[in-house]
């Protein structure tokens, strides 16, 4: 067997994580963590609003520092060897971007504007939102909420979009469309400069913007239109066709392979959410349950397309095909606020010692 190393880039809530792994035995040979800087600060964000944003110079640093680290821990004979690159990242962590696919926040004019960066996964301001979509999709006969448990979240792509346009009208004027993160990393990687161009992953656009095939895509521009006039014609701005993680998204550019002293032939893979990645590193296999737990907690569960037929799961995070695992229904469910939680409650029952530290400090 050729000798063939592959990197996984895995982007969370606090940090990205970089690993080398050879592809021939699955042992991973090199890894690094990088903490996102600005978000480690608390920049951007307000707990109070429920408002949680990333600055994309947080993943793109992290990125470059993480892989470059890795290759430093191996030899050129790994390096040379660097076949492909996948991504994954938390989910729905939206951002709006200009035609050549840029975050706004990498814009001069928008580098300090929330509004302008990603909104991560557990940003809670499109409640709002999220009401009126799920009020609205009762008016129409054809129900487009089937395939993600029957209930929109705040937490996902359409939501937040309209919640962003509806608050900032600076960003409304320079945002031409919306993209996930674990789109935008293999765009950035392979050199893309036209949103048109960016190969959408199935396990984003399915489970959190209501792509299906049956719908042909999306749902209709009449539906979001009628929702709010703010997103009419937005759907012409996002492919139809999807893609499932196993399929390539290109390959690496030049500026991508000579920031990172790698081959010019690297393929960049899809990308896709760290649940349903976590879920394949497990070894899911049909109906076996996978628990991948973090800051939040998601359940995977996969099924053969036949014997999911037109069957409906009310109440879960979306059912998607090939969104884990090409050729199966990708079944997503679990519980958002899980680390928060338990970072929650020892915060609460920390407080004495809290309370002694500061009586000790003004002794």
């Amino acid at each position: 067997m050729n000798i063939a190393y592959v990197i996984g880039v895995d982007y969370g809530t606090d940090s990205v994580r970089s690993i080398i792994v050879d592809s021939r035995t699955g042992e991973e040979v090199a890894s690094s963590v990088f903490n996102y800087p600005r978000w480690r600060d608390g920049l951007y964000c307000n707990a109070s609003l429920n408002q949680f944003r990333q600055h994309p110079l947080d993943y793109v640093e992290g990125l470059e520092q993480t892989i470059k680290a890795c290759l430093s821990m191996t030899g050129d004979q790994v390096r040379a060897n660097i076949r492909a690159i996948s991504i994954d990242t938390t989910g729905s962590s939206p951002v709006a971007v200009d035609h050549t696919g840029k975050p706004l926040a990498l814009l001069p004019e928008f580098a300090q504007n929330p509004n302008a960066m990603f909104v991560l996964w557990k940003d809670h301001t499109a409640t709002k939102e999220a009401a009126a979509i799920n009020d609205h999709a009762k008016q129409f006969d054809i129900n487009y909420l089937k395939y993600v448990g029957g209930i929109y979240s705040s937490e996902w792509y359409w939501a937040k979009l309209l919640h962003i346009l509806r608050a900032d009208e600076k960003v409304r004027q320079a945002c031409y469309s919306w993209v996930e993160h674990c789109d935008w990393i293999p765009f950035l990687l392979t050199g893309g400069n036209d949103i048109h161009q960016l190969k959408r992953g199935v396990c984003s656009a399915g489970h959190k913007a209501l792509w299906a095939k049956e719908f042909d895509g999306y749902p209709p521009d009449e539906f979001f239109a009628s929702l709010d006039p703010l997103l009419k014609g937005f759907t012409s701005r996002l492919s139809k066709e999807t893609y499932t993680a196993d399929q390539p998204a290109g390959i690496i550019s030049k500026e991508w392979s000579e920031r990172l002293g790698l081959a010019a032939n690297v393929v960049i893979g899809v990308g896709a959410f760290d649940a349903h990645m976590g879920a394949v590193g497990g070894q899911i296999e049909p109906y076996h349950l996978s628990k991948v737990m973090g800051t939040s907690t998601c359940d995977m569960l996969v099924a053969p397309q036949a014997d999911i037929a037109d069957k409906l799961v009310r109440g879960i995070c979306g059912q998607v095909d090939g969104s884990v695992i090409p050729g199966m229904i990708g079944l997503e469910a679990g519980q958002s606020a899980f680390g928060d939680i338990y970072a929650w409650f020892k915060q609460v029952l920390a407080w004495p010692v809290q309370l002694i530290d500061q009586t000790s400090s003004l002794s």
